[in-house]
């Protein structure tokens, strides 16, 4: 099974830590597990236009079809003007309405204020839960002032990242698991 980390913005390095951080912690705890980031600065995306994801081409269609082909997300994501960046929401207008369907999905959010803390449950959820994911009800929301030299050092923040790590994988394999008892049951 394969989780895909995205770390849902093309400037700044925060929510590429954090979300990097949880897929490490899935690759030294959960040997069965394979991992990949897909970070949005390293990949020049074109504007979603409404056709079908496999009809892109470039980089384009190479995040399309590793995201498409995932089992489960992390999806990081920095709070810029009180919302998530124009790049991530670009990401999930390229994709098909039930690209999430039947995968797991946990949340990361860096901001430099706790004032944003809201901004998932109120903007990412809705759209995840549009496109049919399962998703983890605890995110991690991650201030700024818990990063010293690009690396996370509030205990409190890494005990969440750690259990965010823990819930979509126990997550993806309880889906997993009912998924293949449905499809044994199904007659067809």
């Amino acid at each position: 099974m394969k989780v895909v980390g995205i770390s849902g913005s093309v400037v700044g390095s925060k929510t590429r830590i954090a979300v990097q951080y949880v897929l490490n912690r899935i690759n030294d705890q959960y040997q069965d597990m394979e991992t990949e980031l897909i970070d949005l600065s390293a990949y020049e995306l074109v504007f979603s236009d409404g056709r079908d994801y496999r009809d892109y081409e470039g980089d384009t269609k190479v995040v399309l079809e590793k995201i498409m082909a995932a089992d489960a997300f992390i999806i990081g994501t920095p709070i810029f003007q009180a919302s998530i960046p124009g790049p991530l929401k670009n990401l999930f207008d390229l994709l098909p309405n039930n690209a999430f369907r039947s995968k797991v999905a946990g949340i990361v959010a860096t901001a430099g204020s706790a004032m944003h803390y809201l901004v998932p449950e109120h903007q990412l959820k809705p759209i995840l839960s549009y496109m049919k994911a399962v998703i983890i009800p605890k995110y991690v929301f991650v201030e700024e002032k818990y990063y010293y030299q690009k690396a996370i050092v509030n205990d409190d923040a890494l005990f969440r990242l750690n259990r965010l790590a823990d819930d979509v994988v126990h997550g993806m394999k309880v889906f997993h698991k009912m998924q293949i008892a449905e499809d044994s049951a199904s007659p067809f």
